[in-house]
């Protein structure tokens, strides 16, 4: 698999963030595959979906399908 450098990627936090900024995903767009991070530990690793996955995981939480 290719590397893909995110170093230049916009990352956005989660809608679904707390009051304190914890308990976050950060997302980065316009890439060919969607990346996927803690918001505590920025220089962490990513993990990457494909869009339609990502979508599908999306779709999930938003409907509660997915349970906890």
């Amino acid at each position: 698999m290719r590397a893909i450098d995110l170093s230049d990627v916009t990352w956005r936090k989660s809608s679904y963030s707390n009051a304190d900024g914890g308990e976050c995903l950060e997302v980065a767009d316009a890439l060919p595959v969607v990346p996927v991070r803690d918001s505590k530990t920025p220089s962490g690793p990513a993990l990457l979906f494909k869009p339609a996955a990502w979508s599908s995981f999306v779709a999930g939480v938003k409907g509660g399908r997915l349970g906890a």
